[in-house]
């Protein structure tokens, strides 16, 4: 008998993932896959656009095929800040432009400068200041005046989200959480495109806005489906926890960034936000996101393999180490910042790295001490005006001992869970176009939800 499915296609800059969840949003088929980057006009590596069209093709009509599987729905995530570009035969016209890509820094000095007020640009459009493309609106500007014949061939620009539903629908449009992931295109306190995207003309090759739970019912090779217009990834992440948690909570997100995310915050950044590097993400509804962005998982990585290399260790024993509570006394009792960061910058860092142990374990401890009060005053910085006393981790750092439970001992008046959000963002677009309500015992059952106690001081 066949099995009622929802499709996901789930699209990171590395693995390009394909899901199939059943009515209890349980997953019932994946596959992925990767494909080597190629390179734009200027030799910038960037995603492989054609390639990617042609396996969602080959991977959604094989499994229209498949007698175990009744597909009903379709729905898309991938990674933000990136644009595809049609003309008005919806043919693609650019490469997929990498979001690491680099602009001339005259045209980006220009943009900032025309629109003078970049503090103000910047606190209402929640997104950080940047003379590459991390923000895909100034990829617009950038095209519009750099590559003016080219820009002028644009019939519509459509975040990657939209484009994958572009693909089965053949009707572009817009959605919030594309368009509000620090894209510098949105303004939060006007509920509109900023000032500068009307004044540029911009706006006119944005499709029209649709609400993230819109879905299309079309008629796919014969077969009535329900297609989805896409979702941002870290938007789509998060949908699960808001739809089963109804008090106000933090997720932190982490891997090579830790992503603070609030989407309980009534307020709109402040110019204190924008000096601390908050930025905006956005709920499907259009409501900000406060986020606040570590470079934590990058930095971890830099400074245990300088451990490992001091102290002649394995490479991986660090993931073998847990927290000694004798250790981390010895180390708090007369304490001294002891590193110097190379991915970001902290006023208690020092101007270089001293280390005050004679083995990796108290190093290590040491390390993690200085690393988790940097996560706490991220979380912080995103949860203060309010009360907010639950606290959910994913991502790789729920599985470091020492992370938890000193996450745990200095957010004492929170009350941490780890969880194991595997299927992180094609669950969300799955949730996403579903009418299923769901309620707490979701993230128990779906997320291995585990909870967390700080420990004793003295015991």
């Amino acid at each position: 008998m066949e099995k009622k499915v929802t499709a996901v296609f789930d699209i990171g800059k590395t693995n390009k993932k394909f899901f199939l969840f059943d009515k209890d949003f349980k997953e019932v088929h994946k596959e992925y896959i990767s494909f080597d980057e190629i390179l734009d006009e200027d030799g910038h590596p960037t995603e492989n656009i054609t390639a990617l069209h042609n396996w969602l093709k080959e991977v959604f009509n094989r499994i229209l095929h498949a007698e175990e599987f009744n597909v009903k729905a379709i729905n898309f995530s991938t990674y933000g800040a990136s644009f595809v570009h049609l003309d008005e035969d919806g043919n693609v016209l650019t490469p997929l432009y990498n979001y690491t890509k680099e602009i001339d820094p005259e045209i980006a000095e220009q943009f900032y400068k025309k629109y003078d007020n970049d503090e103000e640009l910047i606190r209402t459009s929640g997104s950080s200041r940047s003379s590459g493309l991390l923000n895909s609106g100034l990829q617009l500007y950038w095209l519009k005046h750099a590559k003016p014949e080219l820009f002028k061939k644009i019939k519509y620009s459509l975040h990657l989200p939209q484009y994958l539903s572009f693909v089965f629908t053949g009707i572009p449009l817009s959605e919030f959480t594309s368009i509000g992931c620090h894209t510098s295109l949105w303004n939060y306190e006007t509920k509109d495109y900023q000032d500068w995207v009307y004044k540029e003309g911009i706006h006119k090759i944005l499709p029209p806005i649709v609400s993230t739970e819109t879905s299309l019912n079309i008629n796919y090779n014969g077969k009535r489906i329900k297609i989805g217009v896409g979702i941002h990834d870290s938007s789509s992440a998060l949908l699960p926890y808001v739809r089963s948690v109804k008090k106000p909570f933090v997720l932190v997100s982490t891997g090579t960034w830790s992503i603070a995310l609030n989407p309980f915050t009534d307020t709109l950044l402040t110019n204190d936000d924008v000096k601390a590097d908050c930025i905006n993400y956005m709920r499907i509804n259009g409501k900000p996101v406060k986020s606040s962005r570590l470079f934590l998982g990058n930095e971890y990585k830099i400074q245990v393999k300088r451990l490992t290399e001091k102290f002649g260790v394995d490479k991986d024993y660090h993931k073998t180490v847990a927290f000694n509570y004798e250790v981390y006394s010895e180390i708090i009792k007369e304490f001294h910042y002891a590193f110097k960061w190379e991915s970001f910058s902290h006023p208690t860092m020092p101007e270089k790295t001293t280390y005050y142990h004679n083995n990796f374990e108290h190093a290590y401890h040491h390390l993690m001490i200085e690393l988790v009060q940097l996560q706490v005053e991220s979380i912080k910085r995103i949860s203060k005006i309010q009360e907010v006393d639950r606290l959910y981790v994913d991502g790789g750092f729920t599985d470091n001992d020492l992370y938890i439970k000193l996450l745990s001992h200095y957010l004492r008046g929170m009350k941490l869970r780890t969880t194991k959000a595997s299927l992180g963002s094609a669950l969300g677009a799955a949730i996403a176009i579903s009418d299923t309500k769901l309620n707490s015992k979701f993230l128990k059952k779906n997320y291995a939800l585990k909870k967390h106690v700080p420990f004793i001081v003295g015991g």
